[in-house]
């Protein structure tokens, strides 16, 4: 079983941005960049060009984080790596508590 490793906020988004997709956008009439984080559902964005489209997913993927913090959800594992949690007094079971049971 591959060791799972607890990491800090920001680490844990750049984790996330490591697996991030960039794909030319045409569906506007000025075209952009569109943003995915594939391993937070749901979550991506867009920018005028690749700089922008990155900088949006940075606050898409906090926001993702914490309104999923903020509504007792667990952070999905990813890379190997889990977000370090306060438990004192939480609800939230965390990733690495899931995956051993």
């Amino acid at each position: 079983m591959a060791k799972i490793k607890e990491i800090s906020f920001r680490e844990y988004v750049h984790e996330v941005l490591k697996n991030a997709i960039y794909e030319p956008d045409h569906s506007l009439k000025i075209p952009g960049v569109a943003a995915e984080a594939p391993d937070l559902l749901g979550c991506f964005t867009q920018g005028e060009n690749f700089e922008d489209a990155r900088e949006n997913l940075i606050d898409a993927i906090e926001l993702w984080i914490m309104a999923g913090l903020k509504n007792g959800e667990k952070m999905p594992i990813v890379n190997g790596c889990y977000l370090a949690m306060s438990h004192k007094g939480s609800l939230v079971k965390s990733a690495k508590e899931e995956a051993l049971g």
